[in-house]
């Protein structure tokens, strides 16, 4: 039976948790803190104003929200950050709208799914801080989010990442003090970030893992924090004819992409969207490789993805991606622009990181396939910013020369103006349950799930409400374990 956490566990661990969490000063937000920083206390706005936002300071926990004002100290909170693209840039009528990461604590959003993966066990008393290490298996932001976390809570992160991901990941980790476990190969390596594991759980008793990739606080913190989030930016922006016409996540671990399973809950035709790597299109046509999108780990289908959800797959080459980092982040790809769109436009480009640049693809593609019009609004997500890939850019530099306006005009036309709906899947109920299907290998065959979990999560319509709306109980969990360890 799948775990719903809704109780104490163990109560001795519990208390000395508290005590732990007392004596370091420390105090969890609850979910709806971070749905809406409005309900923070005012004595920790006041204390929050001095300090910095990418600050490892305890309560900087607080500033796990979507609302943080985007400066680097003394800001509190605002609206939601998001940035819309022009059309002279996406080259359809549909307005495209993508949700900023970069002013969350280590600069991305993962730092709440791996929130939303951790507390609970912290506040059932499965989970003793003083004694366990976190692990953290990921293809870069959630293995960093995960350590953000651990740090701030007083216990040791492991980190367990590819060795090919960049060198930014690995730099921050070893500051902070991770235990860094580099795995082979590249993004769409998972499975030998699986087997990782395995060998920690079977020989260190003191490692818990937090898999995003079947850890249902995952998606329950997108389901409640950033579905929220989107649908703000929507209701800000619509006009009395517009529709929620689209919600484009790339997979990943797929937390991001269960903030649609709560916006269709409230927008019934919205599409929702899963993009992918068109090197690795694991859901569009069960294919396999490597690519280069980096934070979208593939070659199979998470457990926590509600795969009934999704309406839409779309692949996107990696090389359109890294051509246009380079022409958003480029001097002469500034200079080329320039000509096309507002200056602030241009300078805003540096909050997509390459996995933002492969969702605004994606929405292109969406628009396009379906005929949108100006009525039509699609929102996506950038998980991380440019400053993540500075390192990529220059290695561009290295292997294809110097940047020129002559490139950067090849590029805006072929991988902004050239974008077409080919690689692009409109799922029917027999397409959605056979990459249903596909986790039984990963699963149950490699991951000792049982089969009978499997098939409730296709057929079980009470249990996805059930495990998307644990954040409920966990608030009232947070608020008692806040007072047994007497900071508040």
């Amino acid at each position: 039976m799948i775990p719903i956490i809704d109780k104490v566990v163990d109560r001795k661990v519990l208390e000395k948790s508290a005590r732990h969490f007392g004596e370091k000063g420390i105090i969890l937000p609850t979910f709806k803190q971070m749905r809406n920083p409005e309900l923070i206390p005012d004595k920790i706005k006041d204390q929050l104003k001095g300090i910095g936002l990418w600050e490892r300071h305890p309560l900087n926990l607080f500033r796990i929200t979507w609302k943080n004002e985007p400066t680097e100290k003394g800001g509190l909170f605002g609206g939601v950050n998001f940035l819309e693209i022009p059309s002279e840039l996406t080259g359809v009528k549909a307005r495209i709208v993508v949700v900023i990461g970069k002013y969350f604590p280590t600069g991305a959003h993962k730092v709440g799914a791996a929130y939303g993966c951790l507390v609970p066990k912290i506040i059932s008393g499965q989970f003793d801080p003083t004694y366990h290490k976190a692990v953290w298996p990921s293809t870069g932001n959630y293995c960093r989010g995960g350590a953000f976390d651990s740090d701030i809570m007083g216990c040791t992160a492991v980190a367990i990442l590819p060795e090919g991901m960049s060198k930014e990941r690995f730099t921050w980790l070893k500051e902070i003090g991770a235990e860094v476990i580099a795995t082979p190969g590249s993004e769409s390596n998972v499975k030998e970030i699986y087997d990782k594991c395995w060998e920690i759980s079977r020989n260190r008793a003191d490692c818990v893992i937090f898999n995003q990739f079947d850890e249902f606080g995952n998606p329950a913190w997108h389901y409640h924090i950033t579905a929220s989030a989107i649908e703000e930016v929507f209701q800000q922006l619509k006009s009395d004819k517009s529709q929620f016409a689209a919600y484009v996540s790339s997979t990943g671990s797929a937390g991001t992409i269960g903030a649609g399973d709560y916006l269709k809950s409230v927008f019934p035709s919205l599409k929702v969207v899963a993009s992918e790597a068109l090197q690795c299109p694991t859901l569009l046509n069960n294919g396999f490789g490597e690519h280069r999108i980096e934070g979208i780990g593939d070659k199979h289908v998470p457990w926590v993805h509600n795969v009934k959800n999704t309406d839409v797959v779309t692949a996107i080459d990696d090389e359109d991606c890294m051509r246009l980092l380079r022409l958003f982040n480029e001097e002469e790809g500034k200079a080329l622009l320039a000509d096309k769109i507002e200056h602030s436009v241009i300078e805003n480009l540096q909050v997509l990181g390459i996995s933002a640049i492969a969702n605004i693809l994606s929405a292109i593609k969406t628009a396009k396939y379906y005929e949108m019009t100006s009525d039509d609004l699609i929102v996506t997500l950038a998980t991380d910013g440019a400053d993540m890939y500075e390192s990529r850019v220059h290695e561009l530099r290295e292997e294809h020369g110097a940047y020129s306006e002559l490139q950067a005009a090849i590029d805006f036309e072929n991988c902004l103006g050239g974008v077409s709906v080919d690689y692009l899947k409109e799922l029917t109920y027999p397409e959605r349950k056979a990459i249903h299907n596909l986790k039984y290998y990963t699963w149950v065959e490699q991951q000792e799930k049982d089969i009978e979990d499997l098939n409730a999560l296709w057929y079980d319509r009470d249990l996805w409400p059930k495990l998307f709306n644990q954040p409920e109980k966990w608030d009232e969990m947070i608020e008692e374990f806040n007072q047994m360890s007497g900071v508040l």
